[in-house]
């Protein structure tokens, strides 16, 4: 085994994610990098390695393997500490308890389950569209259509009271993003703490018909959900139930107006609105690195070693674009190339259990966007977008768009 390399030094305003997935990509398939902070961790940056240590049973989601944090090096006030240490939920346990969890919300997104909404989501989508051909003819396309049809699906399924959309907004911008803020970062998490907490209470005192009841009534061997558990899980439902699908629809938008010839494919019906989706998701995927997984012990991959107790990051931003998966075009967005598999939702036992539901809205948002308004154009040049400054997802802070 080789010696690891210098690390590098993740960008915390993610001004140019596609360069930084190939600088990544270039230094090997597992990668020493720094995060804001001076945190330590490894990047993952290639297909085929991210495919195998994610059903590896020696990289764990459990943050009592990370040996900083169990030796109090990691502070409360990091930013991302409410991501890396996210509470007793899915997203952190392992194996048996792993599956019970895990089991609680997926019945919520069985293919069949999700296939009912539909006709929700079309009323949503249709309801957004309405309102923006009533409005002026440029507008922020995240505010006003990609962020309230994931944000108003998901809270209608949790029975979430639309008055608490906009603060949800406000928070999960605050959770996902870097700004070095120690005071806020703890008042975020209070406040989305308290926000489940006392969703939690009220359906253990009035149950109703929503996800949220069900899952608090919900049993299976090893016990229903603590309120400790319930809290986490509806916090993790909310954050995946709508920012993968905010930053999917967002960043498919920007892709077909950026490539005309891909969108006029698209609209002559000579390319499916699936391939779009599936597309995008490999081009820009919606999160851009995911924490954490936690080495168990010494794990080889190809010349290096990631150490015991040392946390680890999945780069999509570089998986998603890697050469050795997607051929020698995986630079250009291509929706007629032949289907190879991404990894964007994840893989192995941790894949994410909400990628129907996305699918779905992102299925029936773009195809009702472009109809409803076919003049649709950026607003302002492309190179004038900005991302959101997150490590984690992969964004834009507005999406001004001219919609005639």
């Amino acid at each position: 085994m080789t010696a690891a390399p210098a690390p590098i030094a993740l960008d915390p305003l993610a001004r140019d994610n596609a360069a930084e997935g190939a600088l990544l990509r270039a230094a090997g398939p597992a990668v020493p990098v720094e995060l804001p902070g001076g945190v330590a961790a490894w990047a993952v940056t290639r297909h085929a390695a991210a495919r195998d240590l994610l059903t590896d049973a020696r990289l764990v989601k459990d943050p009592a393997h990370w040996a900083a944090y169990r030796r109090g090096e990691i502070p409360k006030t990091w930013p991302l500490i409410g991501l890396a240490v996210p509470g007793p939920s899915m997203v952190t346990t392992d194996g048996a308890e792993h599956r019970r969890l895990r089991a609680l919300v997926a019945q919520a997104f069985t293919p069949r389950r999700v296939e009912l909404m539909r006709p929700r989501v079309e009323e949503i989508t249709h309801r957004l569209l309405d309102a923006l051909a009533a409005g002026e003819p440029v507008v922020d396309l995240k505010t006003a259509f990609a962020f309230p049809l994931p944000m108003t699906v998901i809270c209608s399924l949790l029975g979430v009271p639309e008055s608490d959309h906009d603060v949800l907004r406000d928070l999960y911008e605050r959770f996902f993003g870097i700004k070095p803020d120690p005071a806020g970062i703890q008042a975020t998490i209070a406040g989305l703490n308290t926000l489940v907490n006392d969703l939690v209470a009220q359906r253990r005192s009035a149950p109703g018909e929503d996800l949220a009841s069900v899952l608090l009534a919900a049993d299976t061997e090893g016990g229903a959900l603590t309120d400790a558990e319930a809290g986490a899980t509806l916090r993790v439902i909310i954050a995946a139930g709508h920012e993968t699908t905010v930053n999917l629809i967002g960043n498919a938008v920007r892709a077909l107006l950026a490539h005309p010839d891909q969108l006029q494919l698209v609209r002559s019906g000579k390319v499916s609105w699936d391939a779009v989706v599936e597309e995008s998701l490999r081009w820009t995927p919606p999160t851009s690195n995911f924490l954490f997984r936690f080495a168990a012990e010494d794990i080889p991959v190809g010349d290096t070693v990631i150490p015991r107790g040392e946390p680890v990051l999945i780069s999509y931003n570089a998986i998603g674009r890697d050469p050795a998966q997607h051929g020698v075009t995986a630079e250009l967005f291509d929706i007629t190339r032949d289907p190879t598999r991404h990894l964007s939702f994840g893989h192995g036992p941790h894949v994410c259990p909400g990628s129907p539901l996305a699918r779905l809205e992102a299925g029936i948002a773009l195809p009702a966007l472009f109809e409803r308004f076919p003049g649709l154009s950026l607003a302002v040049p492309d190179s004038e977008l900005r991302p959101s400054p997150s490590l984690v997802v992969n964004s834009l802070r507005e999406l001004p768009v001219r919609l005639y």
